[in-house]
C-alpha cells in the first residue's frame, strides 16, 4: 500500500482513482498530479515503483491537502460563526445554510426526528 500524505492508498485500484481517497483530491486535480509527476493515469498502485510515487508526492505538495485543508475549512467556517453572519448562524444552529426549505427535508443537516408529543387537554 502507498501513503501519500498521511493516508493510504489502495493498491488494486487505478492511479486517478485510488488519488481521491485523499481529502481535497477530486478526478481533475488527479490527472493534473499524475500528468506533473509523468505517471500513466491507468497505471494501478500496485504497479507504481518508489521513483514515480515521490514523483507523486512532490507533485502533491504544491496543494492543499488533508490535515492542512481540513484546518483551513474548519477556520472558515469558525470565523463565519464568530461574525454572526447568516452562514455562521445557520452553522451553529445546524440547519442549512443555501437557502434549502426546512419544512420537509434537510434531515441530513438537522438529524435524525425528533417526536414532539401533543399537548394534553384538560380534564373537566
Amino acid at each position: 500500500m502507498a501513503r501519500i500524505a498521511g493516508v493510504d492508498i489502495p493498491k488494486n485500484k487505478r492511479g486517478i482513482i485510488a488519488l481521491t481517497y485523499i481529502f481535497g483530491v477530486g478526478l481533475s486535480r488527479a490527472k493534473e498530479v499524475l500528468a506533473a509527476a509523468n505517471v500513466n493515469e491507468d497505471k494501478k498502485v500496485s504497479e507504481w515503483n518508489d521513483d514515480e510515487i515521490g514523483a507523486i508526492r512532490e507533485a502533491m505538495s504544491h496543494y492543499k491537502i488533508e490535515g492542512e485543508l481540513r484546518s483551513e475549512v474548519s477556520l472558515n467556517i469558525k470565523r463565519l460563526m464568530d461574525i454572526g453572519c447568516q452562514r455562521g448562524i445557520r452553522h451553529r444552529a445546524g440547519l442549512p445554510l443555501r437557502g434549502q426549505r426546512t419544512k420537509n427535508n434537510s434531515r441530513t443537516r438537522k438529524g435524525k426526528r425528533k417526536t414532539v408529543a401533543n399537548k394534553k387537554k384538560a380534564t373537566k
